[in-house]
């Protein structure tokens, strides 16, 4: 059995900060991911992609932010399971609690922090016959190494952030870059839509708007996209790979059936410390929901911070909580 102060479910950025936060406060940390690495959506997803938002760095790739993460962490011993699911929770005597994953390891802690982002997900896949032929034969659901579409013709589909974002970065790689929107505006950032508009605007990108993916053809693998627009007219395309990008579809697995207040696939808390419904479980970072709620890392920073205070009194209760500033403390580990 493994022993620890918290246990943090899910590896990804806020995850990672979590144990910063503790390690301030003295409070060892486990985490557990059902990835076989640290990182979460950034490394398993887009580890080449692009992040803006983050205090400090004008541009940061996703993996670079984790490795920096990880760097961060150091003084602090965190351990890890991966490659494992949460399957279990039994409640102590105590209050503490045991943790069970499907690979029989067993993790005995006073706090559970769940950071895991949108639980188990999966890609949105658009509707289009035959498409699970071509999948991994020129259809991808993620970028994982840009360098696979190097002068390559691709194809992107979708309008969010991602799409936005792979078409800005893949535009200097790929020999031609095709991004495909069922609207005429975009739901992701603006700055990024005006990027992609201005890329379509001078011919780097050809950007259909108003239109959508209808069907995908080849031999064994992808050659051509079928392309509906407006007037409900389809045109073949030729392209080497086909990037749909529409969001992923969150499970939260066993986590919905502890007794939390669930809304809409994500975990209510109060915000006050982001503790849920259940004593000495809290939730942060995507996973969860609260009025006003933004899913950026920069906000799971922030309430990884406040979970750390609040979470104090449970693996401390004899002791007195000092908040103290590390510009003048420093970075003290155990």
């Amino acid at each position: 059995m493994i022993t620890t102060d918290i246990c943090i479910i899910g590896a990804g950025p806020v995850g990672l900060f979590a144990i910063f936060e503790a390690g301030l406060l003295k409070m060892r940390c486990h985490l557990i991911d059902v990835l076989p690495q640290v990182g979460g959506q950034l490394s398993e997803i887009y580890p080449h992609k692009p992040i803006y938002d983050i205090p400090g760095y004008p541009a940061v790739q996703a993996q670079q932010l984790v490795d920096n993460l990880m760097k961060q962490i150091e003084p602090f011993n965190p351990s890890f399971t991966l490659g494992e699911r949460v399957e279990s929770l039994e409640r102590q005597p105590d209050g503490s609690y045991h943790i069970g994953s499907n690979e029989g390891t067993v993790i005995h802690a006073q706090v559970i922090v769940i950071a895991a982002g949108l639980g188990s997900f999966e890609p949105r896949k658009p509707e289009i016959p035959g498409l699970a032929a071509f999948e991994g034969k020129g259809i991808s659901y993620m970028v994982r190494n840009p360098e696979t579409f190097r002068d390559k013709r691709i194809v992107i589909a979708g309008g969010g952030d991602s799409a936005l974002d792979w078409t800005i970065f893949l535009s200097d790689i790929a020999a031609e870059v095709t991004l495909v929107h069922r609207s005429d505006s975009f739901r992701g950032a603006p700055d990024s839509a005006e990027k992609v508009f201005s890329l379509g605007n001078t011919g780097k990108i050809r950007l259909l708007l108003q239109s959508q993916l209808s069907s995908v053809h080849g031999n064994g693998k992808l050659s051509h996209v079928g392309i509906t627009g407006k007037d409900r007219t389809e045109y073949r395309l030729e392209t080497d790979a086909l990037i749909p990008l529409f969001g992923l579809s969150p499970k939260l697995g066993p986590i919905a059936d502890w007794g939390l207040t669930i809304d809409r696939s994500a975990i209510a808390v109060d915000t006050v410390d982001y503790s849920t419904a259940v004593e000495r479980i809290y939730a942060i970072g995507d996973i969860n929901t609260y009025p006003g709620k933004l899913k950026l890392i920069l906000c799971g920073f922030h309430e990884a911070a406040l979970m750390a205070q609040s979470a104090f009194r449970y693996v401390h209760p004899d002791e007195r909580l000092s908040f103290k500033y590390t510009t003048v403390n420093g970075i003290n580990a155990f």
